[in-house]
Order: C-alpha cells, then sequence, then structure tokens
C-alpha cells in the first residue's frame, strides 16, 4: 500500500457500482441529471444519437442501457447546462485563461456564439456568423498559395460534415488536411495495406461469439472503449482464452463487473477477463511475437502440423522470407527487447496453436512508436501463419478511438488521397484537385514552425494539445496568420491565438439538427465499419449553434466565392444529397447509402480480406518481415528508461472530465510517473519522491539546445518491466520530439519516449 498523497491501490472488479458511481456523478458535476439521463436512453438507439464516445460497435443497435461509463461522461460534458457565453469567456484574458488547466478550460461549458480574438484587449469578444466568415474568407482567398493553408478533421466529424471538408480544402487547391488518425492508427492505415489489401480491421462484433481466443496487444479498454468489456466478458464466460501482452497491469483486463448484471452487482463479484497476462516491456510487442513465430515454426518443423499449410500456399506470399527473418532472430535479444522469457513466448505460442479461431486486438500501444507500422506488420504475420484471417471467429481488429476517425477516412479526409479518389471528385465535381501529396499533422507544424503554412482551419479537435512537441507546435500557431476552429467547448488551441482568431460554435451529437429541409441525420462508421445514422434529440445549448455541415458550407462559399459548381446551401438544406454525393465518389463502398442507412444499426462497408479476397499489388496477403527502426537510439544505456503515455478513466483524449484514475487508484491530481521498484532503488528513489523526468537524448532540431522536462513529478510506484515508465498523456507531451516519429506513417511515437529518471531539482 502506497502513502502517497491521493494514491492507493485498487483491488475491486472494473466497472460495477464504481462506474455507475461514476456515471452519477458526471451528471450531477455536469448540472445535468435531468437531461443527462433522458439523453442515455438514446444513445446507441435506432431513432437515437450515435455515442460521441469511442468507436467500438453497437451490437444490434437495441439496448436501451447500451452505453458505458465513458459515453455517460461525454454525454454529460456535452448535454451540460453551464454556458461558455462571449462574456464569460470575456471576462478573462487569454493570458490569464492560458495558466487554466484544460479541464477548466472545457468545465466553463458549451459554447454559444461566434467569437474573435482582439488582440488590443487580450480577449475574446463576439462577432456575428456573416462578420466572422467575410473576414476567414478574405484572409484565407489572401494566401500567396492554397499549401499555406492547413485543414485539420477530428474524428468527431460525421461523414457528411469531413466530405464537404475535404471537397471545399481540394476545391480550395490543397491536400493539406493533417487528421487525428494521423496521431493514433495511421500505422493500421498504412501498413495493413501491404498486408492484407486494406488498411481496417477484417471482423464484426459477432467474431466475438465464435472465437477460441483474444490475443489483445497495447490496448486498456476499460479506460478508452468500455464497451468492448461486455464482448470480452462474454467470451471468457464461455471459455475463450484471452491473452493480453501489455506493460501496465490494467484492471479491466483482469477482472471485471457488469452493470447490467444484477448477480454480479449484489455480490460484489466480477468476471475473470485474462486467462494470462504477459508484462511486455514498452516498445517490445514485435519482439514478443517474433519469438511466438519462432516457437510456432519450431512446432511445426516438429511435426505439430501448427501452420496452416492449405492457407499460406493459396492465399499468401513472402513465407520464406518471413521465416528467414525469425529463424535468424536469437532467443536472448527477444527475451531482452520483449522483456518477457523464452518460457512466456512458448506459453503464449501454444495457445495460439491450439486455437482454432483467433481474434488479434490491437491499440495505440502498438501504433505510437518509433517502427510502428513494421509492428503492425508483425501483427498481420502472427494470424497468417494459421490463417486467422477471412474466415468466422477470427481476423484482426484495430481499436480506434474517436467515434468516427475511421469514417472520416472512409469519405475522403487523407493527405495522401488515392488516385482513384482524386479522379472520381474530378468527374462528379468537374474540376481538378491538387494531386500532390499534403500534410500529416507532424509535417503541418514543421511546415507553420518554419513559415510555409500561414492558415489553420480545425473542424473539431483539440490540436496543440493532441499534438507532441509543444515546444515547436505551441509557437507555430501563435505565428499563424489566421487560426479558425469549430468546437463546442473552449480548449487550448483557440488561446493558442494567431494573427486573427475565430472560434465557431457547432451542435454536439446529442443535439437535433433542424435545417431547410427539416430534422437531419448524420453517419457514423465504426471501427468494425458498420455505417449508421445519428439523430440528436437534445434542443441546441444556444440558438446561435450551428451544425458542422452548415459551417463546412458556408466557409466553403466565404473562401471560394458562390460560382464554385457546387450548391453548398442545397446540400445542408437535406444532408441526403451529400449522401448522394458521397456514393458517386466511393460507388464500390457506399452503393444505396441513403436506403441502406434507413435500416436499424446501418449496413457494413465491403471488407474483401473478411472474404480472403486481397487488394493487394501481389493479389495475395503478404508475409511481410519486422525492420526495426535502425537509427532508434533507445536501447544500449542502463539509464535511459522508456516511458509510455496513459489514458486516466477521467479522460478521453484530450478531453480531461476529472483529475481521478480510479482503476490506478489515483484521485485529484495527474502529475505522477509510475515506475517499477527495481528501477527506483537503482536511483536511490522510492515511492512518492519527487522526481524530473528529461528527454534523454539532445534536441537537434531547430529548436537546439531545449531541455525537455517535466519537473517535479510525483513518482508512483507500480509493477512494470523494468526500464519502462508511465505517465498521463497528455501531460508527457513536452518530452516527445516532433522528429520522433514512425518514419513510415509520421505517428508520433507517444509510447516510447526515451527518458532519464532523477531526484527533482
Amino acid at each position: 500500500m502506497t502513502k502517497v498523497k491521493g494514491v492507493k491501490t485498487y483491488r475491486k472488479p472494473a466497472g460495477g457500482w464504481g462506474a455507475l458511481r461514476a456515471v452519477a456523478g458526471a451528471l450531477s458535476d455536469q448540472e445535468t441529471v435531468v437531461e443527462g439521463g433522458r439523453s442515455l436512453l438514446s444513445a446507441n438507439q435506432p431513432d437515437g444519437f450515435d455515442c460521441p464516445g469511442c468507436a467500438w460497435p453497437d451490437p444490434k443497435h437495441t439496448s436501451s442501457f447500451e452505453f458505458c461509463e465513458n459515453g455517460a461522461k461525454a454525454v454529460a460534458w456535452e448535454s451540460t447546462t453551464k454556458r461558455a457565453t462571449p462574456e464569460v469567456v470575456g471576462a478573462h484574458t487569454v493570458a490569464e485563461l492560458l495558466t487554466w488547466s484544460d479541464h477548466a478550460l472545457e468545465d466553463l461549458g458549451r459554447l454559444t456564439e461566434p467569437m474573435v480574438y482582439d488582440r488590443a484587449t487580450d480577449r475574446y469578444r463576439r462577432i456575428d456568423w456573416a462578420g466572422a466568415f467575410d473576414r476567414i474568407g478574405e484572409v484565407m482567398r489572401g494566401l500567396s498559395s492554397p499549401d499555406q493553408a492547413e485543414f485539420y478533421a477530428s474524428g468527431r466529424a460525421s461523414n457528411e460534415a469531413a466530405f464537404l471538408f475535404q471537397l471545399m480544402g481540394r476545391k480550395f487547391g490543397t491536400n493539406n488536411f493533417p487528421d487525428c488518425s494521423n496521431m493514433c492508427h495511421e500505422p493500421t492505415s498504412v501498413a495493413l495495406p501491404d498486408a492484407i489489401g486494406m488498411g481496417k480491421g477484417s471482423v464484426t462484433l459477432e467474431d466475438f461469439d465464435l472465437c477460441d481466443a483474444v490475443f489483445s496487444f497495447g490496448h486498456n479498454p476499460g479506460t478508452n472503449h468500455p464497451r468492448m468489456m461486455s464482448t470480452l466478458r462474454a467470451a471468457a464466460k464461455r471459455g475463450a482464452a484471452i491473452v493480453v501482452f501489455n506493460p501496465l497491469r490494467e484492471r479491466a483486463l483482469e477482472k471485471f463487473a457488469s452493470p447490467q448484471d444484477p448477480v454480479e452487482m449484489a455480490t460484489l463479484t466480477g468476471t475473470d477477463i485474462a486467462s494470462r497476462y504477459f508484462q511486455v516491456a514498452v516498445g517490445g510487442d514485435a519482439a514478443a511475437v517474433t519469438g511466438m513465430l519462432k516457437a510456432l515454426l519450431a512446432a511445426d518443423r516438429a511435426g505439430g502440423q501448427v501452420i496452416d499449410w492449405p492457407f499460406v500456399v493459396e492465399h499468401t506470399a513472402g513465407f520464406e522470407a518471413l521465416a528467414e527473418t525469425v529463424d535468424a532472430a536469437d532467443w536472448p535479444t527477444i527475451e531482452a527487447q520483449s522483456g518477457l522469457t523464452r518460457a512466456d513466448l512458448e506459453e503464449a505460442a501454444a495457445i495460439y496453436a491450439r486455437s482454432k479461431a483467433v481474434i488479434l486486438c490491437y491499440g495505440m500501444g502498438i501504433t505510437q512508436h518509433r517502427s510502428s507500422s513494421s509492428a503492425v506488420h508483425q501483427l498481420a504475420n502472427l494470424l497468417l501463419i494459421r490463417g486467422n484471417i477471412g474466415r468466422p471467429g477470427a481476423g484482426i481488429c484495430p481499436l480506434r478511438g474517436h467515434s468516427n476517425v475511421q469514417g472520416a477516412r472512409s469519405v475522403g479526409v487523407a493527405e495522401k488521397p488515392t488516385q482513384a479518389l482524386l479522379d472520381n471528385i474530378e468527374k462528379v465535381f468537374g474540376f481538378r484537385p491538387p494531386q500532390h501529396h499534403g500534410h500529416t499533422v507532424v509535417e503541418a507544424i514543421a511546415a507553420m514552425r518554419d513559415g510555409g503554412s500561414k492558415a489553420l482551419i480545425s473542424l473539431g479537435g483539440n490540436f496543440a494539445v493532441a499534438a507532441p512537441d509543444p515546444a515547436a507546435t505551441f509557437p507555430a500557431l501563435t505565428g499563424l496568420d489566421l487560426t479558425v476552429t469549430v468546437a463546442t467547448k473552449l480548449n487550448r488551441t483557440q488561446l493558442l491565438c494567431g494573427r486573427e482568431s475565430y472560434i465557431l460554435p457547432c451542435l454536439g451529437r446529442t443535439e437535433r439538427d433542424d435545417q431547410a429541409g427539416g430534422r437531419q441525420a448524420v453517419t457514423v462508421e465504426d471501427s468494425m465499419s458498420m455505417v449508421h445514422a445519428s439523430r440528436g434529440l437534445n434542443p441546441p445549448a444556444s440558438e446561435h449553434l450551428r451544425s458542422e455541415p452548415w459551417i463546412v458550407a458556408e466557409l466553403a462559399l466565404a473562401l471560394l466565392g458562390p460560382d464554385t459548381g457546387v450548391d453548398w446551401r442545397g446540400l445542408v438544406a437535406d444532408y441526403g444529397k451529400v449522401r448522394d454525393l458521397i456514393e458517386q465518389v466511393f460507388p464500390e463502398t457506399f452503393t444505396g447509402y441513403n436506403q441502406r442507412i434507413l435500416t436499424p444499426g446501418g449496413f457494413r462497408l465491403p471488407v474483401p480480406p473478411s472474404e480472403r479476397i486481397w487488394k493487394t499489388a501481389s493479389g495475395k496477403a503478404n508475409f511481410i518481415p519486422y525492420q526495426a527502426d535502425g537509427d532508434d537510439p533507445r536501447r544500449g544505456d542502463p539509464d535511459v528508461l522508456l516511458l509510455t503515455t496513459v489514458r486516466s478513466h477521467d479522460q478521453y483524449n484530450t478531453t480531461i472530465y476529472g483529475l481521478n484514475d480510479r482503476y490506478r487508484g489515483v484521485s485529484g491530481r495527474r502529475d505522477v510517473i509510475f515506475a517499477s521498484p527495481a528501477d527506483l532503488k537503482a536511483r536511490g528513489l522510492a515511492d512518492g519522491d519527487l522526481v524530473d523526468v528529461v528527454a534523454a537524448f539532445a534536441d537537434t532540431g531547430p529548436n537546439g539546445g531545449h531541455v525537455r522536462r517535466l519537473a517535479g513529478f510525483t513518482v508512483v510506484e507500480r509493477v512494470l518491466p523494468t526500464g519502462c515508465l508511465a505517465a498521463y498523456y497528455p501531460e508527457a507531451n513536452p518530452l516527445l520530439a516532433l522528429a520522433d516519429h514512425d518514419r513510415r506513417s509520421g505517428t508520433p511515437a507517444y509510447k516510447s519516449m526515451p527518458v532519464r529518471l532523477m531526484r527533482a531539482g
């Protein structure tokens, strides 16, 4: 038991009464007990709204209680009766607001009217919609090149808003669409197509009812997608093996109590989830899979008939190269890099080998490293070697975060558009969009920092806080000519004001969207490629709020003028017309769009790998050997530790609902560093000491000489692999240099920062 203030050991099951109390507390804190409670009954329902939380799919869209603690907090946060009016926001200077916590900023409540930054008074003030659009258009048209503009998209935007947003940007003349995918699952988007011909998962929710085993790498569903826990609980109760690879022991993956189960609630018991829990070293997952593959190859060669040879011969290419690479890997290196023993990995391989149908789930613990794209290849290799893609109860399952981050990509928000997309836009709209690649998030920040980009328009999100390297990102934003954010709440990005800055308040997912054509529905895509309608029910938080599609359409008219060949206002009057255009641009995936969303639960987009159709250059699924980043300086120095970032149970991405992290036993604070007893002892430290965490290697970029440091944090002893630390995101972002990212996808390496730990001062 720790004696650190605000820290204790949590031993109860995840979920259960703790989750219900947290829901009640969230509704009460946001002063929306009645309204929020009513709203929750419509979450994920056929005629209700899609939860603004995670992208986990909804079972049949029929359960009155198909929401979770995370979703309830998101609904309460959006349905709050608190209001951030121009008077409330303008009562404080921007300089003062920048000293507030991220939680305090958003806790002001819902934005109610458009605002413009007044540099003379250092305050935001009210502006009408027409005045805002006129000036934004004037500045944007004054740029010397369309590529001086960055169009950032958050995964909370609907398909309709995202499609119009990318159409506006391409009509403006750029493919600069940095989006939140760049910071989370971009390795999935770029690496899975190499292996299986598609940058999405291959499973359905029903596959979890049929699998013999679930292998989970680098994710924490109890915090980040709690509705998944019902699925894992059901699998565990019927005897499926659940094998977990995580540096930290996450309580929900150990034991979970369903708030919908009267027996577990009455008896204060729970269901054991993980049948085996391997605490892999930070960044060691690919090495662990290499060890499993090595064991599988050895077992097959010994006559164990482990490899699915008919599948490998008929459906794959590159097996020999993979086998050669795995054979060349030696066990001492595998053990050192994975933090696991040979016996551990042979045990995991044996579980995998005797399971007839396996689903492999992974999260940002895989995708946010310097070699993440290659790690995704390695996970695909593990599935392919036993034919675990393209049959019932088996497949790959990337766990997306934002509720529509996958959908935004499906409708064209991409800085590297396919030629087919560009050609179809030209065919449907009669203009030739730019052909060159645009900027990822990391590239956009560098361009803003270096003066190559002058304007940023953000469709949702909290760009500056989500991004790495605040020492580069924050001044990059304040040096812009123009920043525009479409948002429901005040956040830090809006306070990093350029020469001119505007806040455009939008409707939330829970609110009614009435346009000239009547009440509108938007659509979203979950992490298993299901597209369904979402209809808000609450009255808007302010009469001045406008929908995201409406705001994008008016921005388009301001940027492009009235003669664009697109009836922007006609499209906004009836979102069905937007969906008709999406169908024309993406005929192979969105056929019958408007008709198919009338079905409760929606429809599934085509997923060729689930039918063993491989849209790769070889026409087959490809084994691709893992290749670590050869420039990675992390290993070899015993004084250097690898720090991974984690989310608390009281946050969602950059939104901080409160300062508690129930399952890790932390309350009222976020200024902690989790470390192993061995690493503390080696440095003469103890649980509760104040420490500084310093980036281990000098910054050689434009900020050369800058020392990256978290000062005066409290170290908390936890069971972790030796050489590994953990801290909260986004508080730890200052330790991550802009250049520290996956070479292939550009995704920042939030999950493996090389640092040194020392006593504070």
